[in-house]
């Protein structure tokens, strides 16, 4: 991101506040802050993930879920909530339209009988499939600007952001 500047401050302005407006932005203390620049990428990585998902009727959200269905079959709840970090209320709905959708079902929980574990249905299967096929290549398009390195190091240095330990 190209740095843009505000013209030196008059002492009797010290908070940018220029009288005719500025030409460029000091973005510079924006940039130096992990939040602003996460959610910077976050925007461009969800702008193409919407766009190319649109065909599969899948948020992100519905995305995640699945993929940890199909790779985790009679994954329960509260798994996928601990996964994902979301509240149980917010995932009961999600799952109810999944379901509904014909990609998912529930099957009672071999070793807690209280759970019931979430599985892919063969037309979820098949969704599952070609949605992560869409989002490896998505993200190879939007981190294109990366070597194979420096995305590595990214995703590893923002999983030490957000996972414990």
């Amino acid at each position: 991101m190209a740095h843009l500047r505000l013209p030196r401050q008059a002492a009797s302005n010290p908070r940018g506040a220029a009288a005719g407006g500025a030409d460029e932005v000091d973005t510079r203390f924006l940039e130096s802050l992990l939040g602003y620049n996460a959610r910077r990428a976050t925007l461009a990585v969800i702008e193409v993930f919407l766009e190319r998902m649109a065909p599969f009727q899948l948020k992100p959200v519905d995305f995640s879920v699945l993929s940890l269905v199909a790779h985790n079959p009679g994954i329960t709840s509260r798994q996928l909530c601990h996964a994902l970090g979301i509240l149980p209320p917010n995932l009961v709905g999600m799952v109810n339209a999944l379901e509904k959708r014909g990609l998912v079902f529930r099957q009672p929980h071999p070793r807690d009988g209280r759970a019931m574990g979430l599985h892919l249905t063969p037309p979820g299967e098949k969704l599952v499939g070609e949605a992560e096929k869409t989002a490896a290549a998505l993200e190879s398009d939007v981190a294109g600007r990366l070597s194979a390195a420096e995305l590595k190091t990214l995703l590893r240095l923002l999983k030490k952001v957000y996972q414990p330990g």
